[in-house]
């Protein structure tokens, strides 16, 4: 805050000094859970121990106070909220400037209710009134630094990340983001089938196989496993259905040849050319709707669940789909 704000900064020399600096020293949790270490009252003989000494391991806040102060009982549900939510980042001490008056003397405090923060055993920075909670929050992150993500976060984040690089074919980058999550979590589901689909992407489909098989009944349910022990199958498949080659020549010579056309279709799935698959299958379902008790349609669906619900060709084959069922 700036010396204009702060009614209470010094003049230069004064006890209002020192920086606050993120890295230099732990900052270590309040202790073993009980609110009390949290958040506590002080008086004038402890100031020295629950402020000066609590600050050199982590951010105390001190919360000047009186009980015919409106302002400040607006603010002490507030404040104690943010820092029960900040979990160990800041402590919060509470002193009564009429009982204790003697510490808000020297420090200059001319108006309540005012928060000054405590780190090193120096008063670093502080505010004056009843300030919102989106605004208290921002002090905290900005006296004691911001909250670091949970370890769930993270993992979500390095997902996320991975799945990227994969869907832009970055296989070594992918692969090392989702064999970093198995590092910590060996059977997280998301990062295994990710894993297993480098492996297909690389074409090494038993070692594909054998991440997928490590995955548990429960695991199997989620949708991004479940897309890919389906494309593993289909890349099974693969080599059952003939050479694409001689597939396009019996087409060009009997377009009418669906099971060649399905054939052809499911190889250009399995390398990849998604919407040229699926304008394929629409082309036999235009033709025989009903042709082999509806395998084009089924062979589509087979796609959709390989691909996922929100891939970019599934959305557009779907459209496609309804269009030609409810035309």
């Amino acid at each position: 805050m700036s010396d204009y704000d702060n009614p209470y900064a010094p003049a230069s020399g004064g006890q209002m000094s020192g920086t606050v600096t993120f890295g230099d020293k732990p900052k270590t949790a309040a202790g073993p859970g009980a609110e009390g270490e949290l958040i506590k009252d002080t008086t004038t003989a402890g100031f020295t121990a629950d402020v000066i000494q609590a600050s050199r391991q982590v951010t105390v806040l001190v919360d000047f106070w009186a009980p015919w102060c409106g302002p400040c009982k607006q603010l002490t549900p507030v404040i104690e909220k943010v820092v029960r939510e900040a979990k160990g980042r800041v402590r919060l001490v509470k002193l009564n400037i009429d009982d204790h008056p003697a510490i808000p003397g020297q420090m200059g405090i001319q108006s309540i209710p005012a928060v000054v923060a405590f780190s090193q055993g120096k008063p670093v920075d502080g505010f004056m009134g009843a300030l919102p909670e989106s605004q208290i929050r921002a002090f905290i992150d900005k006296v004691a630094g911001p909250a670091s993500a949970s370890a769930d976060e993270q993992i979500a984040e390095v997902l996320a990340q991975a799945r990227e690089a994969l869907a832009a074919g970055e296989l070594e980058r992918a692969i090392q983001g989702f064999a970093a999550i198995l590092q910590v979590e060996g059977d997280h589901p998301g990062a295994s089938a990710g894993m297993a689909a480098c492996m297909l992407a690389a074409g090494e489909l038993d070692r594909a196989e054998q991440m997928l098989a490590a995955i548990d009944e429960a695991g199997r349910k989620d949708p991004e496993v479940a897309s890919v022990l389906k494309r593993l199958e289909m890349a099974r498949e693969v080599a059952t259905l003939g050479d694409p080659v001689e597939l396009e020549a019996r087409l060009a010579s009997n377009p009418a040849d669906h099971e060649a056309r399905l054939r052809f279709a499911k190889i250009l799935n399995a390398k990849g050319f998604r919407d040229a698959a699926a304008d394929e299958v629409f082309t036999i379902m235009r033709k025989d709707r009903a042709w082999q008790d509806e395998a084009a349609r089924k062979a589509l669906l087979e796609f959709f669940e390989a691909w996922g619900p929100m891939d970019p060709a599934t959305l557009s084959a779907r459209r496609k789909l309804s269009s030609l069922l409810f035309s």
